[in-house]
């Protein structure tokens, strides 16, 4: 076996390419000088092969996968080709995209390493600087997802994060069958949503929309109702769920601010524990919040119907679900709460899309952690300065696209 063969099996390059020579410059990097294996002088197009009318007089140079921490870089003069279909074309590289400067194998290797790594990491290991490595990150994400269109899309969650501080948000669209992002949008108006469902979705695809959950955002909530004239519009359990938990809170913080020095003792540390669903308090903490009926009856008051509110979720018939729904909503505006009055006005204002849990029994528990996801992503980067850097690593980790999967299997070196 020559050198030239065992360098080309031993990089695992000896079914992609051959190397004709290989030299080291002063700084320990390896240059190999290579060419097409099998099936080179073919059409960029058509994949035809077709005659050779001129090499080129420059060679081009791509970076590949470093060696035992080394740079490797592949050099190759390219030929143009007269195509009997499209003329004269540079013939097909095959170890690389069009236009690139790095290999497939280095490309595969930066997508799977940015996928649980932060881009310094992943730019020391792979020896590249860290905006040659972000550059060539986002040039990837772009060229895989182009042409990529939405399928199967029936049940949908719309949700925003905020990607940078002075309040800048991002609209992410989830599949929530298939526990993906299909879209991010620059914002959280109607203007955003509205974008989504008319760029990206086609009337047939509308149509199709069965289910659609979001919070209370009128801007969200009007764009499901124009759009997806099919959808069943579900409001997010979570969402509702938190807007009470805020009302109890909101007395909470009205009595301790009435409060002497006494009687604080007795509602010190409530806050948290009012929060807590039933199933998740031990005995000592019901046997605390039973204890208010005697020290202060208005927090105990709304503790109790935030406790009743829970069976809500429970039901499976919508008749029992509306009923209940009266019941509740008429005790807690006898209870002379005003936050929980405050409460019961919204829920009413918004009672269908409440209810609709009850028979569709989604909710946007599979896009807050998805989102739980999204903020790792971003803490681990310690922030993003646009959101393009953002939604490339968005796409690339929960996207509804495996991107490093569109990678021929023979460019997988990792």
């Amino acid at each position: 076996m020559t050198a030239n063969k065992a360098i080309a099996k031993l990089l695992k390059l000896h079914k992609i390419l051959k190397v004709s020579d290989f030299q080291f410059r002063r700084d320990g990097s390896l240059i190999l000088s290579v060419k097409p294996y099998k099936n080179g002088a073919r059409c960029p197009d058509c994949g035809r092969r077709g005659r050779i009318v001129r090499t080129r007089p420059v060679a081009r140079q791509w970076r590949d996968l470093p060696v035992a921490g080394r740079e490797v870089d592949l050099v190759y003069f390219p030929r143009e080709i007269a195509c009997p279909t499209h003329g004269r074309r540079e013939e097909v590289i095959p170890w690389s995209a069009p236009h690139a400067r790095i290999s497939t194998r280095l490309e595969y290797a930066i997508l799977r390493l940015c996928q649980t790594m932060t881009q310094k990491a992943a730019a020391e290991l792979l020896r590249l600087s860290a905006s040659t490595l972000s550059e060539q990150l986002h040039r990837s994400v772009t060229r895989r997802r182009s042409g990529h269109r939405i399928r199967g899309l029936r049940v949908i969650g719309i949700d925003e994060i905020s990607y940078h501080k002075r309040h800048r948000y991002a609209t992410l669209v989830y599949d929530l069958e298939r526990s993906v992002v299909v879209w991010v949008g620059q914002g959280r108006g109607r203007e955003t949503i509205d974008r989504f469902f008319d760029e990206m979705l086609s009337p047939y695809q509308r149509a199709q929309i069965h289910t659609a959950c979001c919070d209370m955002s009128e801007a969200y909530m009007g764009a499901i109702r124009d759009h997806c004239r099919n959808a069943e519009l579900v409001l997010d359990r979570f969402h509702i769920v938190k807007a009470l938990n805020e009302a109890v809170d909101a007395v909470r913080k009205e009595q301790w601010r009435q409060a002497d020095a006494g009687e604080r003792k007795a509602l010190k540390g409530l806050r948290w524990l009012l929060y807590r669903h039933s199933s998740t308090r031990s005995p000592a903490n019901t046997r605390t919040l039973r204890a208010l009926e005697k020290h202060n009856r208005r927090i105990y008051r709304a503790w109790r119907l935030k406790d009743e509110f829970e069976q809500l979720w429970e039901y499976k018939a919508p008749w029992a679900a509306e009923r209940f729904f009266k019941r509740w909503t008429t005790a807690a505006l006898r209870s002379r709460l005003e936050p929980l009055h405050r409460f019961v006005h919204t829920a009413r204002r918004y009672q269908k899309g409440i209810l609709a849990f009850v028979t569709s029994r989604v909710t946007n528990a599979v896009a807050e952690g998805i989102n739980r996801i999204v903020k790792i992503v971003k803490n681990r980067a310690s922030g993003f300065r646009s959101l393009d850097a953002f939604t490339d690593l968005i796409y690339l980790t929960v996207g509804d696209l495996d991107i490093p999967a569109q990678i021929p299997t023979k460019f997988r070196a990792l």
